[in-house]
C-alpha cells in the first residue's frame, strides 16, 4: 500500500459512524463464537475454549459501549449475546455455576 491509498483509507474509516464499527466488530466476534459452540452450517466441531473467550470479549464490547449504542442499536446485540451465551451452556458438558458463564461478569447471570 503506498502512502496515497494509506491516506485515502484513512479519510474513508474517518467517515464511518462509530456506531457502524462498534456493530461491525460485535457482529464479527458474535459470528465467530456461534461457530466455535458448534452452530456453523460447515460441522465445524464446537470449541468452547475459544468460544468463552470471544464471548467474553463480545460481552466487554456490548456492555462498554451500549450507552453510547443507544437502546435501538445496543438491544439487538444484547439478544444475540445472549443466544450464544445460552447456545454455549447447552454445548457445555460441564455446567458453569450461575453468574461464571462466559460474558455472565459483564451481563450477570444468563437463565
Amino acid at each position: 500500500m503506498d502512502e496515497s491509498q494509506f491516506d485515502q483509507a484513512m479519510r474513508d474509516i474517518a467517515e464511518v459512524p462509530a456506531v457502524e464499527l462498534i456493530q461491525t466488530a460485535a457482529v464479527h466476534l458474535m459470528s465467530a463464537a456461534a461457530v466455535q459452540c458448534g452452530l456453523g452450517a460447515d460441522d465445524h466441531p464446537a470449541d468452547l475454549d475459544e468460544a468463552r473467550k470471544l464471548i467474553n470479549a463480545l460481552a466487554a464490547l456490548i456492555t462498554g459501549a451500549a450507552a453510547d449504542l443507544g437502546d435501538h442499536h445496543a438491544r439487538p446485540l444484547r439478544d444475540g449475546l445472549r443466544s450464544l451465551q445460552l447456545a454455549f451452556r447447552e454445548a457445555s458438558a460441564i455446567q458453569d455455576a450461575p453468574g461464571q458463564g462466559p460474558g455472565e461478569k459483564y451481563t450477570g447471570p444468563v437463565n
